[in-house]
């Protein structure tokens, strides 16, 4: 199982103190860019760091959509705010805990794939890269977002020496602890070992600042950074890129009814009840707790610690 580091957000107040009337701007042109770069229809759709759900709505043209996330508290509050969405009997969202670095999906499954305010969390973002890339189907589309290294303040301030850091240097810049700036080259180059062809990028909230947003109404700063968006095609120094980039057809899509495989070993999974998944090659077992698929907490392992009394 993955040793890395995370970022856990469970248990935080994300939706209430971080989201709040403060971010509109923020939350408002992040949906401009993902609007521009989703394609607005497709079978199946994950978001990865997916939180309470936030952006649930801009998948309404999808036939099943999975919010995934590491926090159960986070996805408590989006099993609260979309339930299942489904018709007779057939869920459209389904919730699922899990690592970013060991995410229990087959090869080939998703038409579509976002990922947005999380990456900057990966201390390994290429590993995180790589599982998504193998999650897409043929074709499938990854909409990604990245927080730019080699944005405008970051510029000035490394010039007035005010930072250390250099934002003309390629390599991912840890600025506090767990948090990570990306320079665009380098993401390009990631996808581009990844054979995910970069179809499109744009630049996002170009004014973010809290004397504009105090000052400018928030729809005339939307607008404003609506109509520069499409500039990242030509540079990016805002302090937020979204791009899209796409799969190759020479993929092999996911087999018919199978969704779920182990993330501690990636192999195919038993499913004794429809509550409970058992592994056969390494011994795990990953339940189904209430709306909630638990693919980051073993239930074997567990037992195990239970019985060495840890």
């Amino acid at each position: 199982m993955n040793k890395r580091p995370i970022c856990s957000y469970e248990g935080s107040r994300y939706r209430t103190e971080f989201w709040t009337a403060a971010r509109d701007y923020e939350d408002h042109v992040e949906r401009v860019a993902l609007r521009a770069l989703l394609p607005p229809t497709g079978r199946t759709l994950v978001e990865i760091g997916a939180g309470f759900g936030r952006l649930g709505d801009l998948y309404q043209g999808y036939e099943t959509v999975v919010f995934m996330d590491y926090a159960r508290t986070q996805l408590e509050q989006a099993v609260a705010r979309w339930g299942d969405g489904g018709a007779n009997g057939e869920p459209r969202y389904r919730y699922v805990q899990a690592d970013f670095y060991a995410p229990p999906f087959v090869a080939g499954l998703f038409d579509a794939v976002t990922i947005i305010r999380t990456l900057h969390h990966a201390t390994d973002a290429p590993a995180v890269l790589r599982g998504i890339s193998e999650s897409l189907a043929p074709r499938g589309v990854l909409v990604l977002e990245f927080a730019n290294k080699h944005n405008l303040k970051a510029l000035g301030r490394y010039l007035l020496r005010r930072q250390t850091w250099s934002p003309f240097n390629r390599e991912p810049v840890e600025f506090a602890e767990l948090n990570f700036d990306f320079h665009p080259q380098w993401i390009r180059e990631q996808l581009r070992r990844l054979r995910l062809e970069r179809e499109a990028v744009r630049t996002v909230s170009h004014f973010r600042s809290g004397f504009l947003k105090r000052w400018v109404p928030t729809p005339w700063l939307v607008k404003l950074d609506a109509l520069v968006q499409p500039t990242g095609a030509l540079w990016q120094w805002s302090p937020s890129v979204f791009l899209r980039a796409r799969a190759s057809q020479e993929k092999s899509p996911a087999k018919k009814g199978d969704f779920f495989l182990c993330p501690a070993c990636k192999a195919d999974l038993e499913t004794p009840t429809p509550h409970e998944f058992h592994c056969p090659n390494c011994g795990n077992s990953w339940r189904k707790e209430g709306a909630i698929y638990n693919f980051r907490d073993p239930v074997r392992m567990a037992n195990v610690q239970i019985a060495n009394g840890k």
